[in-house]
């Protein structure tokens, strides 16, 4: 955000700590937050008072927040990690960390379900692990069903934007009818768009198809574009057939490991129940960090972004986050 701006949060909100080690709780519109631009800006500062029913916390600098899970070799998720257990570099310069926290915060969450033709043996198996999904999510989490074939649909009833009623999901997903054709960009788009509807601080897109697209208006550029303004998570499940012509598992690769999500291709249909509950654990489970990136060009150019982390005992382990953001233009006199 630009210098000066102010932040909100409930108190039900995450908890994050500034190098100083001060626990203050903040309520970030993330996705906001990695729009707002590198504009030079006063060195980074930071105050704050209580509000309302939360804190009021303002920066003096831009930040880019990353959502980050770290596990070892093993593929063992590593919980209880401090700030210095993390290096974060964009475009190769170590950054200055300026936010950490560790918190199971709840999040906006999209189930986009494929139901063209090619999906209809695999009804069954969908339907429950989108509701194994939701089971082993944070219970405050704001959650919404897109249902797509050639057609985009919406599946809450009446005008209900979210639910945290499982209840209600599973009407929602039991209103699929396999058949037509796959409109997987489009469906990812109303996704993205419908995401920016919530108010949650973090925001993720669970992905269930076999990848395919033929009948789409988007393109695969447009939807990752709109993914990095969105700062949303895309974790993808492939369900696919032998006979499936249409399959295509590099978008759900790229989805995936642009977003700093995570893909899932299955070899069974039983393994679609926990790879749901595996992902529910992943995001309840990740690192927030923020920085205040050292080159504040307003020059438009894409910044690759890799973070490190280790653990006394396990060494280094394997981080997952986004691939990186693009910078802003400066404004034309």
């Amino acid at each position: 955000m630009v210098g000066g701006n102010t932040l909100y949060g409930p108190e039900s909100n995450r908890r994050m700590t500034t190098p100083s080690s001060k626990t203050v709780r903040l309520a970030l519109p993330l996705f906001l937050m990695m729009q707002a631009g590198i504009a030079p800006a006063p060195a980074p500062s930071t105050s704050q008072d209580r509000s309302g029913d939360g804190y009021r916390i303002k920066i003096s600098a831009n930040l880019v927040v990353l959502h980050v899970t770290a596990h070892d070799r093993t593929g063992v998720l590593v919980s209880g990690l401090d700030q210095n257990s993390f290096q974060v570099y964009e475009d190769g310069t170590l950054q200055q960390i300026k936010y950490f926290s560790h918190d199971d915060i709840p999040v906006t969450a999209g189930l986009v379900i494929d139901n063209s033709g090619s999906m209809q043996r695999k009804r069954a198996e969908v339907i429950a692990a989108a509701l194994a999904f939701a089971r082993s999510s944070n219970p405050q989490d704001q959650m919404f069903v897109v249902n797509f074939n050639e057609h985009v649909r919406f599946a809450l009833p009446g005008d209900r934007l979210f639910t945290d009623q499982v209840s209600e999901l599973e009407v929602a997903l039991s209103r699929i009818n396999t058949n037509g054709q796959t409109a997987l960009y489009d469906a990812v788009a109303a996704a993205l768009e419908h995401l920016k509807k919530g108010n949650r601080d973090k925001r993720v897109l669970i992905v269930i198809s076999d990848g395919g697209d033929n009948a789409s208006r988007h393109k695969l550029a447009q939807i990752m574009a709109m993914a990095q303004r969105a700062d949303a998570i895309i974790y993808t499940i492939g369900l696919f057939d032998d006979a499936d012509e249409d399959r295509n598992p590099q978008v759900l690769k790229q989805l995936a490991a642009d977003t700093g999500g995570e893909v899932f291709l299955p070899q069974s249909l039983k393994e679609a129940v926990p790879i749901c509950e595996r992902i529910a654990h992943d995001i309840r489970n990740q690192y927030t960090i923020a920085y205040a990136p050292a080159n504040r060009k307003q020059d438009g150019t894409y910044r690759l972004i890799r973070v490190a982390a280790s653990a006394p005992g396990r060494g280094h382990l394997l981080v997952r986050t986004r691939a990186g953001y693009r910078a802003p233009l400066a404004p034309q006199p």
